[in-house]
């Protein structure tokens, strides 16, 4: 899928996983002060990762959809995914990027036949998420110390 100035893909090999993986450490670990401890976990083994891309191959984003069971932990329902660990360079937001890697995280939920997509949004981004079609649902909660909400979109 190619838009707003990037390509986005379904990481398919090591390096796509590692390019992700660079994103996020990029901006949860160093820009947010996520400790790295807690940003890689297990289920990082079973999602789908999507990795944007910019015209000269550079990575921008990242983001990742659990589905099936891993999914059901943080959904509580086998029909709805988990999009997490959605990431942009400083350098590339407020250029798209952010959008495509959500839509592209939905086709893949569609494509394996989810009827909605959850997420954890932290507060400063909540609007970026409505703007998306998301709802807001549940009270304000701490992740890695960053305080965030819940939110689900249902998938047309």
């Amino acid at each position: 899928m190619t838009t707003a100035g990037c390509t986005v893909k379904v990481a398919s090999d090591e390096a796509d996983l590692a390019a992700c993986f660079a994103v996020r450490t990029e901006v949860f670990v160093v820009e947010q002060s996520v400790p790295e401890s807690i940003e890689y976990d297990a289920y990082d083994a079973g999602a789908v990762h999507v990795l944007a891309l910019g015209a000269d191959g550079e990575p921008l984003g990242t983001g990742r959809l659990l589905h099936g069971a891993a999914a059901v932990g943080k959904t509580g329902d086998p029909a709805v995914g988990s999009l997490g660990r959605l990431a942009v360079r400083k350098a590339a937001r407020g250029l798209g990027v952010g959008i495509a890697l959500v839509r592209a995280i939905e086709a893949q939920a569609a494509a394996l036949g989810l009827r909605a997509v959850d997420l954890g949004a932290q507060t400063h981004a909540l609007g970026f998420y409505e703007r998306l079609g998301y709802e807001a649902y549940g009270p304000e909660f701490q992740d890695a110390g960053i305080p965030h909400r819940a939110m689900r979109r249902s998938l047309p």
